[in-house]
């Protein structure tokens, strides 16, 4: 049988620089003239099967990372492009896409860059970014960041590892995590953690002040925050060097977006300290993904274990696949990972007002269960919550958002979250995403006709649902 091919040139050339080693060293390595390494990274030749099997193991190479570095972003990211309203009279099946990736590479990611750019400039929601290429049109230096994180699927394993022998030192010598991090702060690098009065720590939550080596965190931050703050700051003094080669090694087109991004791998950072990996998938798996017990056994908020829920793909110890958005009253996204789980979900333009995750802005903090079906016949459940984001309330000046993880319906059936059970019995709830987006006939909740579709008016007959098309 013919080998696949696999054009991913920019993942390569990422992960060589990530090794800092020559191409003539890695060509070596692999068993391969340089000239072909050199094609290779250009996209100008395909990676064989037996090639990714010598990175593999002479590298301790991720496979997961071709997948998305594949011109457009692969067959997945393709598709969730052209499942734009813009080619909705268009029909491309798998073959198409796998032939049209490997036949013309250079095509297809010039495609992927053009309708990048046009969804940048007409506002709608982030581009898909797709191989990192230094040339490529950027929507903002948000989409660029996110499509750096959705090429890891948010998996960062250096930094797990690292942060997984940190906590397990401080948990020889410490009853608990939280209290033994500030104490490592504190003996290990001199700084200590110093809890300042509101009417002090006026327009920020936390701070570093080198001067009187201190940590100063608002009083306005709740426990989970100021634990989070503190474990921050460790990833600042511990694993500097291995965030900085994951900066360097994504090579982001702009000083805002390497900004972006290094803050996220601190925040990930902190989060595999306070919950580190292995002992927090046995807990999840465990509890049945109970996010409540999971909460106040590590300690964390709500949001903190939606985000670490979506990293949880550690080769030979893999969670399930979850994918996290939020949003606030107005139907921003202002987070959206989709981690492993390839979910439509994380690509939606605005919450389709259908989906019970709404009712988190009701007033209390219940987590919410849902079970809904999108446009391409997926099931999902969804877990929802309002949050204040640094634990912060309304009345303290914080905002007020709220927070959805996903999972795969047909794989949720050992989540044991509050109404996980009932939501999974129930009809699924069919939502879209973003009535302007959306091709679902028969909603009397549609706002306006999907971009795309022509109108029809009827004068005669007044219906129930507002637009036909």
């Amino acid at each position: 049988m013919a080998e696949k091919k696999i054009f991913a040139g920019g993942a390569i050339r990422r992960f060589r620089r990530n090794l800092a080693v020559t191409q003539s060293a890695l060509a070596k390595s692999l068993e391969i003239s340089p000239s072909y390494l050199n094609l290779i990274e250009r996209n100008l030749r395909p990676l064989t099967a037996q090639i990714v099997l010598r990175l593999v193991e002479r590298h301790d190479f991720d496979p997961r990372l071709l997948r998305s570095a594949m011109p457009g972003g692969g067959e997945e990211n393709l598709r969730r492009r052209l499942s734009d309203p813009l080619f909705s009279a268009l029909d491309f099946s798998g073959d198409d896409l796998q032939q049209w990736i490997s036949a013309a590479p250079g095509s297809a990611s010039a495609f992927a860059r053009l309708y990048d750019h046009y969804v940048a400039e007409s506002g709608a929601a982030g581009a898909v970014i797709e191989d990192g290429e230094s040339n490529a049109v950027r929507a903002d230096p948000l989409a660029e960041v996110r499509g750096e994180i959705e090429r890891w699927r948010n998996h960062f394993a250096d930094l797990d590892a690292i942060a997984e022998g940190i906590a397990e030192e401080i948990r020889m010598g410490h009853a608990d995590l939280p209290s033994g991090v500030l104490a490592r702060l504190r003996t290990r690098h001199q700084i200590a953690v110093r809890i300042l009065p509101a009417d002090v720590a006026v327009g920020w939550y936390a701070r570093l002040d080198l001067h009187a080596r201190q940590l100063q965190v608002s009083e306005l931050l709740d426990l989970p925050a100021r634990q989070f703050a503190a474990a921050r700051q460790l990833g600042e003094m511990e694993a500097r060097r291995e965030i900085d080669a994951l900066v360097e090694g994504a090579e982001l087109d702009t000083e805002a977006a390497r900004a972006l991004f290094r803050r996220h791998l601190l925040h990930y950072f902190a989060a595999a300290v306070l919950m580190p990996y292995a002992r927090f998938l046995r807990a999840a798996e465990a509890t049945g993904y109970d996010l409540t017990l999971l909460m106040r056994r590590f300690s964390v908020s709500f949001e903190q274990i939606a985000h670490r829920l979506t990293t949880m793909q550690r080769v030979g110890a893999r969670g399930l696949p979850f994918c996290m958005l939020r949003f606030d009253r107005a139907g921003q996204i202002s987070k959206r990972y989709a981690g492993a789980s390839q979910s439509a979900l994380a690509d939606i333009h605005v919450p389709c007002p259908k989906w019970r995750a709404w009712d988190g802005f009701g007033g209390d903090a219940a987590l919410i269960a849902d079970q809904v079906t999108l446009d391409d016949k997926s099931n999902w459940l969804t877990l929802s919550r309002a949050v204040s984001p640094h634990g912060l309330s309304l009345e303290g000046g914080g905002a007020r958002h709220v927070v959805v993880l996903a999972v795969a319906a047909e794989l949720a059936q050992t989540v044991q979250a509050h109404g996980a059970t009932t939501a999974l019995g129930n009809a699924p709830n069919p939502i879209g995403p973003g009535c302007n987006r959306c091709r679902r006939t028969h909603c009397a909740q549609r706002a306006r006709p999907p971009e795309g579709q022509s109108l029809f008016v009827e004068d005669a007959v007044q219906a129930a649902q507002p637009y036909h098309f």
